[in-house]
């Protein structure tokens, strides 16, 4: 397998960083009293994790700037599209789901692509800080970070947005839907 290679043109970047740019001003709420000069400095500075940002932008992700670590002076980024990322929606939770499938195998699953994209699934409590931003996923769904405990026992879990209530359920971890993806967060 060739390593791929995660370095994006100029021109790649100067869009990327001109879509970052403007969704950061467009969106202000997520993110008060942060600049977008500091943002942009910090992910200019780190080239694989602009080209994270590249591919949670390229599966639809729509990622934004939701807060800053003071301490590790990291700025956090979660996918912002108002419904779970297009280009991540039909995989199961995770490899052995995949493999455990007999028939009707979906293409791929979430903690494989975004490990292979740089980033993380939101855990169950960043979904929910992510949706007292917005309303998100009001008609998909998203898996998040799944306890080991259910992941022993088969299952992962997801979250989604109906009745102005944000929702955790559970499914096999194998199971896949159209409408289910995943949103992810990456720190810079």
């Amino acid at each position: 397998m060739s390593k791929i290679n995660k370095e994006l043109s100029l021109e790649q970047r100067e869009e990327l960083l001109g879509t970052l740019k403007a969704r950061f001003e467009k969106n202000m709420h997520r993110h008060e009293g942060l600049e977008w000069g500091k943002v942009q400095a910090k992910v200019e500075a780190n080239t694989e994790k602009l080209w994270s940002l590249n591919e949670m932008e390229e599966t639809g992700g729509e990622p934004d700037v939701v807060g800053h670590d003071k301490e590790t002076d990291e700025y956090i980024f979660y996918d912002c599209s108002v419904e779970s990322p297009k280009g991540r929606r039909s995989v199961c939770y995770d490899l052995e789901a995949l493999q455990s499938r007999k028939k009707h195998k979906p293409e791929n699953n979430a903690i494989e692509m975004a490990t292979a994209m740089g980033i993380e699934l939101l855990t169950e409590e960043q979904y929910r800080e992510l949706q007292k931003l917005e309303n998100f996923d009001m008609k998909t769904s998203s898996w998040v970070q799944t306890p080991a405990n259910i992941r022993k026992l088969g299952g992962a879990i997801f979250c989604d947005r109906r009745y102005d209530t944000v929702f955790v359920y559970h499914n096999g971890a194998e199971s896949y839907y159209a409408g289910r993806g995943f949103r992810g967060s990456l720190r810079v």
